[in-house]
């Protein structure tokens, strides 16, 4: 599986939406959601998900009705001694 970083503008959501949209995320089956942070004061949110493929996420989101800004593919991470590492 691949891991990728979606971004998703919350509007005028509250926490309680925020959560409940989090527990959706973490409830997927054909991708998962590995996190999901919140700036409730800008209304965004990003996700960490791996999945299939990129297209694959995109058909879930969309199928799922999660409006997304964009989708990027994860290809290294660092260590803590800040070495990349393939993710």
């Amino acid at each position: 599986m691949a891991r990728y970083l979606s971004q998703h503008t919350l509007a005028c959501l509250t926490r309680q939406g925020a959560e409940e949209l989090s527990r959706r995320l973490h409830r997927a089956s054909q991708v998962t959601a590995r996190r999901v942070l919140v700036n409730m004061h800008e209304g965004k949110m990003l996700v960490e998900f791996d999945a299939p493929g990129r297209e694959e996420l995109e058909k879930w989101l969309v199928a799922e009705k999660f409006h997304f800004d964009w989708v990027l593919r994860l290809e290294l991470e660092s260590d803590g001694g800040g070495l990349l590492q393939p993710v």
